[in-house]
This record gives structure tokens, C-alpha cells and sequence, in this order.
């Protein structure tokens, strides 16, 4: 049996006073499609809770934490 595999998405936009670039975070692609439908929320790598709002584009920054993790798991998990 397969793992899951994951995905990069975008957290909601925080207002910040220092213009932070948006951050996306990797979650469990199967999870996608039904948050954002349904409006349920997604748990990141890095443990970030949030609902799917748009999907990254190329070149987006992404959560340092997640990409780590992301890095640091088996192939195809």
C-alpha cells in the first residue's frame, strides 16, 4: 500500500505590518479537494492549521519548517 503523498498550499493571508510574503505549507494532497469544497481545514507538516484558500503558483515562497520536513521524508511519502 502506498503512503499519501503531500502538496504545497497557500495558508490564509495574515495581515502583517512588515509585508511578509505570503507563506504555503505542504499538506496531505487527499485532503485538498475537500477543503477546499467543504471549507474543512488542512493540518500542515509543520502543524499549521488552516483552510485551502488558492493554490501556490511556481516560485512561491514556502514554510521553512514544512520544506524541511517535507525534505526529510522517505520517497513517496
Amino acid at each position: 500500500m502506498t503512503a499519501p503523498s503531500t502538496d504545497v498550499l497557500e495558508k490564509p493571508v495574515e495581515k502583517t505590518t512588515d509585508n511578509a510574503p505570503e507563506m504555503f505549507h505542504y499538506v496531505r494532497k487527499d485532503k485538498i479537494a475537500e477543503s477546499a469544497v467543504m471549507g474543512t481545514f488542512v493540518v500542515a507538516l509543520c502543524g499549521e492549521v488552516f483552510p485551502v484558500t488558492k493554490s501556490p503558483k511556481p516560485g512561491s515562497p514556502v514554510c521553512p519548517d514544512c520544506e524541511r520536513i517535507y525534505r526529510s521524508l522517505p520517497a513517496g511519502q
